[in-house]
């Protein structure tokens, strides 16, 4: 597992895209490991049961694949510290500022996401990457 990696929600999503080759990279992504937070499971959840329609029972065995190839960090009141922290002074969305946190928290490098911009280093510690971007 790789414990320098971590995953907002969006990257997991596309498994259940029409995007053949986003799927594809998530999957490919996703496969190594890395970190996700429960907030993720939370969204996925959301997501999964509202916009897709899937039943709960999909949701949840969807869920479970997922955490058994990332590591799953608790949100804690660090975290929600961390992330208003970051949300003032980074101008993120708060929900957004709760996933860099949780990155950060874990002592993560590298946060795969299409929510930020791509390239842009947080703390000096973590880079944010959109996966789909060449480069």
């Amino acid at each position: 597992m790789r414990r320098e990696t971590f995953f907002d929600s969006n990257i997991p999503l596309y498994l259940l895209s029409d995007d053949a080759a986003k799927a594809q990279r998530a999957e490919s992504l996703l496969i190594e490991g890395g970190v996700i937070s429960v907030q993720v499971l939370n969204e996925l959840a959301r997501v999964m049961a509202g916009k897709y329609g899937m039943p709960w029972n999909e949701v949840r065995q969807t869920l479970q694949t997922l955490r058994r190839t990332c590591e799953v960090l608790p949100l804690t009141l660090e975290t929600h510290e961390l992330g208003l922290w970051l949300a003032e002074r980074q101008g993120f969305a708060f929900f957004d500022a709760l996933i860099v946190a949780s990155a950060l928290l874990a002592g993560c490098t590298v946060l795969y996401s299409e929510d930020f911009q791509h390239g842009i280093k947080v703390e000096n510690r973590l880079t944010i990457r959109n996966p789909f971007i060449a480069g």
